[in-house]
């Protein structure tokens, strides 16, 4: 069967059944390792075929199967002075829930025998690679006249290294080599102090880019406070790697997963934890079908004070890898002078009441003491706005404290009115594609479009440019992971040929201005601009993608607003920062200091897709040109 569109015709395999617009919960596969797939669909895993070996790694359509790969790509990124990690990982796991909103795919489990030959030279020349460590003689690292290999043969007498268990990644060698030390902070970075918003570090970045980014080593390091106990929110996780992220001297302290896995793979999430008895665990309630825990957020709680972490990023290695990811970090909240009002320490944003509600809507008595806490904490200094969705139907007063409804009311409530407004073009980028109906007006051009241009308490209805940001074919294949980075871009042609009046919004991704237009986005981000794009009405970084799971859509003729999933961000407002706009700022890094115009991480003004482009469909075969390790995007 085949689809023509705008942007090019697409086969569809007689196997790729169509999933209809969502997929009720089912059985996860776990990997032996992280891939980086991440927020996808587990109904279908596509593979990597490797095109100088003609082999091609087939994937089943099954969620109930395991994806056998037979030999790893070389990766083309090359890290001077850096080994092969030999230390064995065999038994990491990572869960993610089963969904088709915004699911977790399986990365699968991968075999890539050595050849004799091959395994007798490492040997002999004192490297134990792992099976997932290709030929060192590869060309896929790149150019080594720019980038010299410094290798040492140990002397005869030494130590053989153990042999690394785990199984090959897609992403070639590089992904098991551990980053350079100079990659973490070791000292206190330079933080943007007004806007506390930044990117993730991505390895294979020129350091410059690197500056002022975080990973999230430095985010648990001494260096932000002395941990005594934390709560991560999250939606995928690789439980024995977040551990590691802890630095040792927090390693054992107490920490509380908040997840929203059932049945089996709750029971694999579990199992994770095992070896590690100060993990406990909080199971989101999802009482609507095909919802999800999307939440992203950290709560750190010091000898100090206490500290919030909202974040695009799984906890997955590969979400802290080689992809776009940002986050908003809290100041340090003091504690309050005891006998305090639980209503002290309030900000103009009211931010510490709609974190107790947001965290009262999980209805989970494992939550009461890091209620009490946050109670007991000044968050005066806050000048973000929080927006959450959480899973039920709202009525009367309640419709706006959820979704696109509550994002509308702060608009309506706390922005400004600028003149000609009606040509302030309106950008979302997301990673992640919901059914938006057979036409735009049956949400995207409708409610969450009137949500989206709300500016102020004018009543005229605007119709502005509205910019869609979302990766092309071109960009997942010429991007640092290559093709395996669309496992976390999980639009289907099951739905994409639904709504093809959609990809006339699609504009390419493109960050030149944070060095980052070959990290494909795991990042969300909704913005208001100025028709010249050097001002922001407002900017907005969330968990949510662009469906109505994640944003809410009204029911029974408007009475009655639905949301189906957890998730979480911060709206930037600027009469909070006592502004009329925010100032883009054109190069974000290196960042050396606080500044007044705001890091908008994409590069603007946006650029549109042309003809030739084609939206990254994750479930069809992407194999007339291979990406930057080689291979092409084969589902089975």
């Amino acid at each position: 069967m085949s689809q023509n569109s705008l942007h090019g015709k697409w086969a569809v395999s007689s196997s790729d059944d169509d999933d209809g617009e969502e997929l009720p919960s089912s059985k996860t596969v776990s990997s032996a390792h992280p891939t980086g797939v991440t927020d996808s669909y587990q109904n279908t895993r596509p593979s990597v075929s490797s095109q100088s070996s003609n082999q091609i790694y087939h994937a089943p359509l099954s969620p109930d199967t395991v994806t056998e790969v037979k030999e790893e790509p070389d990766g083309p990124f090359h890290f001077p002075g850096l080994k092969p990690d030999v230390k064995a990982e065999a038994d990491v796991k990572p869960v993610c829930p089963n969904t088709a909103r915004d699911s977790q795919s399986n990365p699968g489990k991968y075999e890539s025998p050595l050849s004799g030959k091959r395994k007798k030279d490492q040997e002999e020349s004192g490297w134990a690679l792992s099976d997932s460590d290709g030929d060192d003689d590869a060309v896929g690292l790149g150019n080594k006249a720019n980038n010299p290999t410094s290798r040492r043969a140990p002397s005869p007498k030494a130590k053989k290294p153990k042999v690394d268990e785990r199984p090959p990644s897609p992403y070639g060698r590089q992904y098991y080599i551990e980053e350079t030390d100079d990659f973490f902070e070791t000292h206190v970075p330079c933080l943007n102090d007004t806007y506390r918003f930044y990117l993730n570090k991505v390895t294979g970045l020129d350091k410059t880019y690197n500056t002022g980014a975080l990973h999230i080593r430095d985010i648990l390091s001494p260096l932000f406070g002395t941990l005594k106990e934390s709560v991560q929110f999250n939606y995928c996780f690789d439980i024995p790697w977040m551990v590691e992220q802890y630095p040792p001297e927090f390693r054992d302290l107490p920490v509380l997963i908040v997840h929203g896995d059932k049945r089996e793979a709750k029971a694999r999430l579990l199992k994770q934890a095992q070896p590690f008895p100060h993990v406990r665990f909080c199971q989101a309630k999802l009482d609507i079908a095909f919802g999800t825990h999307h939440t992203k957020m950290m709560l750190l709680w010091y000898e100090e004070g206490f500290r919030v972490v909202i974040t695009t990023s799984n906890l997955i290695r590969a979400d802290w890898y080689q992809k776009t990811q940002g986050l908003w970090l809290s100041p340090l909240f003091p504690r309050l002078p005891d006998g305090s009002p639980s209503s002290d320490g309030e900000s103009p944003t009211l931010f510490k009441k709609d974190l107790l509600e947001y965290l009262a809507s999980y209805r989970a008595p494992e939550l009461g003491e890091w209620i009490q806490r946050i109670r007991e904490h000044d968050l005066s200094e806050t000048r973000v706005y929080l927006i959450g969705s959480t899973p039920g139907r709202y009525l009367g007063d309640d419709m706006d404290r959820w979704g696109h409804l509550r994002l509308r009311k702060l608009l309506y409530d706390h922005s400004i009115p600028v003149p000609d407004d009606e040509i302030w073009p309106v950008i979302g980028q997301f990673s992640s594609i919901g059914s938006m109906g057979l036409d735009k007006t049956k949400w995207l051009a409708g409610e969450f479009q009137r949500t989206l241009t709300t500016l102020g308490r004018s009543s005229v209805r605007q119709d502005p440019p509205i910019h869609l940001v979302y990766p092309s074919v071109d960009d997942v294949r010429n991007s640092l992971e290559g093709y395996p980075a669309g496992g976390s871009l999980p639009y289907s042609i099951q739905t994409a040929e639904k709504q093809l009046w959609l990809h006339s919004y699609f504009h390419r991704w493109k960050a030149d201005t944070t060095g980052r237009s070959q990290a494909m986005p795991h990042i969300k981000l909704y913005m208001r601009a100025s028709p010249d794009f050097t001002k922001l009405a407002w900017f907005l970084i969330t968990s949510a993608n662009l469906s109505k799971a994640a944003w809410g859509n009204l029911e029974k003729n408007n009475s009655q607003v639905m949301v189906r999933s957890y998730e979480l961000g911060v709206l930037y407002l600027p009469s909070a920062f006592d502004m009329a706009f925010f100032p883009v700022q054109k190069n974000p890094f290196p960042a050396t200091s606080s500044s007044k115009a705001f890091p908008v991480p994409i590069d603007l003004p946006p650029q549109p897709y042309l003809k030739t482009d084609q939206p990254w469909i994750w479930n069809i075969p992407h194999n007339q040109s291979p990406d930057t390790h080689g291979n092409i995007w084969v589902p089975s």
